[in-house]
């Protein structure tokens, strides 16, 4: 039986303005699939990863369609549960940054109702070596948080390695608990952790430098990703791996990508990515996150697999849609430039 990543969260449908040469077609919206970990589920399957992927959708006919989508890209689906009403939304301006124009829908979604006891993870499990979720899930409310712990705590049971994306969305923290009071009790099982500095401080309490921006200087982000992995080790001692990743936004729509990735008591660098003008930011980051994955599950040395995972990612940023259809070969020649 070949071992599986498997990938748990929340699918969303992602509804945005067309471009203005569709809107002369009369095509004013498109509609994309997104949820961060359904990203890195298709990342890993066109990287001929074996992954599945386990979320909660409707039983209609448009779960039947994302389902197919979904195994036209190579996802199992096995793992997916039918319960509830509604697949939850979201409204993004057309290359906007998740922090910037976006609108969540997802109020009474399946997802968003999962209880402890629904998911038999024993079953879900079985033939799975990696398990992946996000700091989104536990966001939702108290009881999706107790739905991941009791997922972690089944995964740990069978030794099964687990990382986690720090994704930070306060917008989402809404039901009475500080993100620092839910998740340190998830991370504690994890073995990979990635994020940034920012999105550690507001998930786990870790330091910050508050007048880091003011100082202008790569050495000090890089510094302070070194000093963030090492506390973030000294936390959490089940994990043996940290990534962080840099992108920076000028006014003249200039970014800069690059990321660090702490294991084995060395920090490593990936090279450092410029353009100008992006397409759409979202899924970068999840991108990430599948790189890693996939450097890791097939054993590539530190800075190899890092490099893969940091041109992946800004591979994307010139993707439309949520996730990426990048194959191992285009990641390749983003990496040589």
């Amino acid at each position: 039986m070949v071992s599986k990543v498997l990938c748990f969260g929340e699918l969303l449908l992602r509804i945005s303005p067309a471009p203005q040469e569709d809107v002369a077609e009369k095509h004013p919206f498109f509609l994309y699939m997104g949820g961060a970990e359904a990203n890195a589920a298709t990342a890993l399957a066109g990287w001929n990863v074996p992954v599945k992927y386990c979320t909660v959708l409707p039983d209609n006919f448009m779960s039947r369609h994302v389902i197919d989508y979904l195994e036209y890209k190579g996802i199992f689906t096995s793992s997916i549960l039918f319960a509830g009403n509604r697949i939850g939304i979201y409204y993004l301006e057309r290359g906007a940054d998740l922090k910037g124009s976006m609108v969540y829908d997802r109020g009474l979604s399946s997802f968003s109702e999962l209880k402890r006891g629904m998911i038999d993870w024993d079953k879900v499990l079985r033939d799975v070596s990696w398990f992946n979720f996000t700091a989104i899930s536990p966001a939702l409310n108290a009881n999706v948080a107790d739905v991941c712990l009791e997922a972690l705590e089944a995964a740990s049971r069978k030794g099964i390695t687990i990382s986690v994306d720090l994704n930070y969305r306060s917008r989402l923290w809404k039901y009475g608990k500080q993100p620092v009071e839910v998740m340190p009790d998830l991370v504690k099982h994890c073995d990979v952790v990635m994020g940034n500095i920012w999105s550690a401080n507001s998930l786990l309490g870790t330091a910050i430098d508050g007048d880091i921006h003011t100082k202008q200087n790569k050495k000090a982000y890089l510094d302070h990703a070194e000093a963030t992995s090492i506390e973030i080790r000294g936390m959490f001692p089940k994990c043996k791996t940290v990534a962080n990743t840099f992108r920076f936004d000028s006014d003249g729509n200039n970014l800069q990508y690059y990321t660090t990735l702490y294991t084995n008591e060395q920090q490593y660098l990936s090279p450092d990515f410029k353009c100008a003008g992006v397409v759409d930011r979202s899924g970068s980051g999840d991108c990430f996150m599948a790189g890693l994955i996939y450097g890791l599950y097939n054993q590539h040395q530190p800075q190899e697999l890092l490099n893969y995972a940091t041109a992946a990612a800004f591979g994307k940023l010139q993707e439309q849609g949520d996730a990426t259809g990048q194959d191992v070969l285009t990641v390749k020649k983003v990496r040589e430039g």
